[in-house]
Parts: structure tokens; C-alpha cells; sequence
């Protein structure tokens, strides 16, 4: 690190199954409104990325926020040697890369736990109230401050009144003894989980409740991430094509279920890297989908036959049930599905190439503008 040290900077890493993008990408939103700080872009969350931004680091950045990606034991490790934080951030423990870990939730819990090894021990964690499975992080020996972001459990910083609003969620967060409302320009309940990491952290840090809410307020949606298109005949499609794990997909339906009052389409592609876990996870997302509002569910890939039969099992009517080997044969029906008013979700692993699905939906039902 070069130039003088700052007498206290806070160094953020990000990790967890899901949101760590959204999430960082919030806090940074925040952080910026008052200070120069230092992000990790994009997603740019592998080993060789930190120790890239390792050496980028200043003695003007107030504040850094990072991302850390994992796949298998020993990777946060080495995240936090070539830069050890001292804010953690363990958004959620779930079934992404869950192949790599012998198909076992306690042994992504294991390699998250990392984080709280390797982190400064002084330092502060964040963890969330309401996932059962971050229950499995081994906390016992941390030495520094935990604290806890939910909605349904007791929590340190807590949301409440949440509502979908003008393309985006609205909720109500206490910072100090007072009730504030918070707007985040982005669908699902999940996400109100990842603004409540940004919502606690910056505040922890000295932020005024206004800054905070104009930095999530000004908060730039990912794109491939619930991105939501307003096409031709009031046709509205949700690009959630980057990346899916079981978890994810099912937080990704509920928006679709969500959304609108007529035809709701899901198209879901295979999930990847789920190993001995894969027929499982996927039965399990087309039994999730039939519980769901959702009309159609269009799949492809090799595990399409799983989704559908999950489906079929839990009573989806069998004739809005579509499985799809070919992008070509899917788009055809697809198009014979699709009405006015129809909401579109396209949802899988980004080695599927579903942003080619959100290409096509795009080009067939252009119009200007997104949202």
C-alpha cells in the first residue's frame, strides 16, 4: 500500500452465495457520497483481481470495498492475504459451488468461515439474522463485534413496511432511535437484505441517514442482475441471466410471481457447479415454481428433464410445461407464448448463455428506452 496510512480505514470485504455484487456495489454507492474510496469493479471478485488491487491501493482512498468470490477451501484465505479487512461481510451461505464442497451446505459454511478467520480479529462482522444456514459460520473465537442485519428475526438493524414501488422496493429501517425510509431502485426481497448491509455498515461508519438514503437511492442496478426491460405491447422482461445457484432462482420467481397481473413466463436454464447436489436442486426449483403465480415455465439444458419433472410433481399444469435442448426451438415457442403484458423472466448459469435468450426477446420486442 502505498503513501501515509490513514489512521483508521475502513477495508470492507464482501462475501457470501449470492449478492455479494449488489451488495458491495450499494455500500460503495454510499461510502462515495462523502468519501474518494476504493472498489473492486464489476465482479471482478477472483484472487488474482485482489492482489491486482492490492497494488492499487492509495493513501486518498478513504475507503476500500471488495468482493471476495469463492470455490473452493483456502480461496478467502489468500483473498485476505493480499488484503485483510476489517469490516466482513457474509451476505448469505447457500448451494452456489456446492458440487465443489462434496454436495454439503456445511462445507460452503466452512470455506465462507475464512472470512472470519482471516479478517482483521478486531474487526466487525456482518452477518444475516434470517438465513438459517449462516447458523453454520464459525464464529466461536472471533474476538471482534457481530452484528446482524433481517427482516424476520431480531436484528441489529432491521427492515420493515416493504413495498414494491415505481420499479423498485421501499421499506422502513430505525438508525438511531428514528424510523427512516429507504428507496432502492431494484425488484425483490432479497435485495433489501444486501441495502441493509450498506444501510448498517455506513452508519456504523458516521453516515447521516440522508446520505444513505441518496446513496442507495442513486445506487446503479447490474445489468444481468433482475434488470428490468419494458418492451413493445407493454411486454416486460427480467434479465436475471449472470449467474444461479437454487437459491437465487427461487428469489428470482418470487419477483417474476410478483410482477404483473397476466401471463408470467419463466425461462430457466441449467444451474451449474451443484455436483452430487444437481437432480436434487433442480426438482427442487420447478416444485418452487409451482407453487408460485407463474403461468409458463420454458427450461433448457441438460437438467431442463429435472426442473419439469419438479414441476409436474407439484401439479404445474403439464401443458404450460416446455423443455428445450436447442435455443432456436425455445425462441420459436417462446414467441408463440408470449401475449401483451406478458412478464418474461430469463434466469440460469452464465455458461448457458441465457443473455443470448434476452438478446433475442429484446431484438423481437424492441422498443426505445429500458427501464
Amino acid at each position: 500500500m502505498k503513501g501515509k496510512s490513514i489512521l483508521y480505514r475502513p477495508i470492507i470485504a464482501v462475501t457470501g452465495s449470492s449478492g455479494k455484487t449488489t451488495t458491495k456495489e450499494m455500500i460503495a454507492a454510499i461510502l462515495k457520497k462523502r468519501w474518494k474510496i476504493f472498489k473492486s469493479p464489476q465482479n471482478r471478485n477472483a484472487i488474482s483481481a485482489t492482489k491486482r488491487h492490492a497494488k492499487l491501493l492509495r493513501s486518498v482512498h478513504r475507503a476500500v470495498v471488495l468482493e471476495y468470490g469463492m470455490q473452493y477451501y483456502g480461496n478467502i484465505k489468500r483473498h485476505c492475504h493480499y488484503i485483510r479487512p476489517n469490516i466482513g461481510v457474509i451476505t448469505n451461505i447457500g448451494r452456489a459451488h456446492i458440487g465443489n464442497f462434496g454436495g454439503r451446505i456445511q462445507g460452503v459454511a466452512k470455506a465462507k468461515s475464512e472470512l472470519i478467520r482471516y479478517m482483521k480479529s478486531t474487526g466487525t462482522l456482518w452477518l444475516n439474522a434470517d438465513d438459517r444456514h449462516s447458523k453454520l459460520l464459525r464464529t466461536k473465537g472471533f474476538r471482534g463485534r457481530i452484528m446482524r442485519i433481517g427482516i424476520r428475526n431480531k436484528a441489529d438493524y432491521r427492515a420493515s413496511q416493504i413495498h414494491n414501488a415505481n420499479r423498485g422496493t421501499t421499506f422502513r429501517v430505525k438508525l438511531g432511535g428514528t424510523e427512516r425510509r429507504f428507496y432502492i431502485p431494484i425488484l425483490g426481497r432479497h435485495n433489501i437484505y444486501n441495502a441493509l448491509f450498506a444501510i448498517g455498515i455506513s452508519h456504523r461508519l458516521g453516515f447521516a441517514p440522508q446520505q444513505i438514503q441518496n446513496g442507495l437511492h442513486t445506487f446503479e442496478k447490474q445489468k444481468r442482475r433482475l434488470y428490468v426491460y419494458s418492451l413493445r405491447r407493454g411486454i416486460r422482461l427480467i434479465d436475471d441471466s449472470y449467474s444461479a445457484n437454487p437459491d437465487a432462482v427461487k428469489a428470482a420467481l418470487d419477483v417474476l410471481s410478483a410482477a404483473g397481473k397476466k401471463k408470467k413466463i419463466a425461462v430457466l436454464g441449467s444451474m451449474l457447479e451443484l455436483g452430487a447436489y444437481s437432480v436434487k436442486g433442480h426438482k427442487e426449483i420447478g416444485r418452487y415454481a409451482a407453487r408460485k403465480n407463474i403461468t409458463h415455465v420454458f427450461a433448457i439444458g441438460k437438467n431442463a428433464p429435472q426442473i419439469i419433472a419438479g414441476a409436474k410433481e407439484a401439479g404445474f399444469p403439464t401443458q404450460n410445461l416446455h423443455s428445450f435442448v436447442s435455443r432456436a426451438q425455445l425462441h420459436k415457442a417462446l414467441t408463440q407464448v408470449i401475449q401483451p403484458g406478458t412478464t418474461i423472466l430469463v434466469k440460469g448459469s452464465n455458461q448457458m448463455g441465457m443473455n443470448k435468450i434476452v438478446a433475442y426477446l429484446k431484438q423481437t420486442y424492441y422498443k426505445n428506452g429500458d427501464s
